[in-house]
């Protein structure tokens, strides 16, 4: 199934959807297979992705639960060039449902699995919170990438998720691990986001991305558009830096990128 990373930080609003859509066209564009799952049950990677959540016949709800294969749910994002596998407000109720299920914490690790499209990325845009969805995400995820503002709470929050991480390394997934974070609407004229970009540097080093997303008014625009931000405006500053962070991803797993020299 290639490289499955969950895009993943307990803290809300901090760009983990725009980061998730936005790396699915970017390594789409470099010629990758690339599956968005949208676990998150506002449903916003899937309507950023071009796809309306309203009217959804299946979704990742039915994988879950066991009600459908994750081929049958799958559906492709005409704008961004990726598979999604769409969520909307029914998933909410997944949360409930699978506290009584088997393998309640490896549903979607399960549902991957028998899938026979093979993918090179696998994208997973997680909510904010830790609850039995992110679990699911990080037991079948190679690794998490952070997105983070580099603001005054950042820090305890990325502390939190580090020790989730770490247990859920220790229980229930050897193979996990950070992959790095990502400093996402930046604003270099802020002295604070100057401050505490060096401090995350100094403190998590090379597992900090040299990339860095800056704040962009046309990434904030897209979704409207239903398209991700590096289709709706690939000039913009916002759209080049996701299209940078997907070439950094490459390099950091050794992976060459199929199309990169038609883009």
């Amino acid at each position: 199934m290639g490289h499955v990373f969950c895009i993943a930080n307990q803290k809300g609003g901090v760009g983990k959807t725009t980061t998730s859509v936005n790396l699915a066209a970017a390594l789409a564009r470099r010629g990758h297979r690339v599956l968005l799952v949208d676990l998150d049950p506002q449903g916003n990677a899937t309507m950023g992705s071009g796809i309306d959540k309203r009217t959804l016949e299946r979704s990742v709800y039915q994988v879950l639960v066991g009600l459908s294969g994750l081929e049958e749910a799958t559906l492709r994002s005409e704008s961004g060039g990726y598979d999604v596998l769409p969520a909307n407000r029914e998933l909410a109720g997944a949360e409930v449902e699978l506290v009584d299920l088997p393998r309640r914490e490896f549903r979607l690790r399960d549902a991957l699995a028998a899938a026979p499209s093979t993918y090179d990325f696998v994208l997973i845009d997680c909510p904010p919170s830790l609850s039995l969805l992110t679990l699911n995400a990080l037991t079948c995820a190679h690794g998490v990438i952070i997105p983070m503002q580099c603001e005054y709470y950042a820090l305890e929050g990325l502390s939190d998720l580090a020790n989730t991480i770490k247990r859920v390394h220790a229980n229930l997934n050897r193979d996990l691990r950070i992959v790095g974070l990502l400093r996402v609407m930046f604003d270099p004229r802020v002295t604070l986001q100057q401050q505490v970009s060096e401090e995350v540097q100094r403190h998590f080093g090379e597992k900090v991305f040299a990339t860095v997303i800056p704040r962009n008014v046309r990434l904030a625009e897209a979704p409207s558009h239903g398209m991700p931000g590096v289709v709706f405006d690939p000039r913009s500053r916002g759209a080049l830096a996701y299209l940078e962070f997907a070439a950094e991803l490459e390099r950091r797993l050794g992976v060459a990128a199929p199309l990169a020299e038609a883009h």
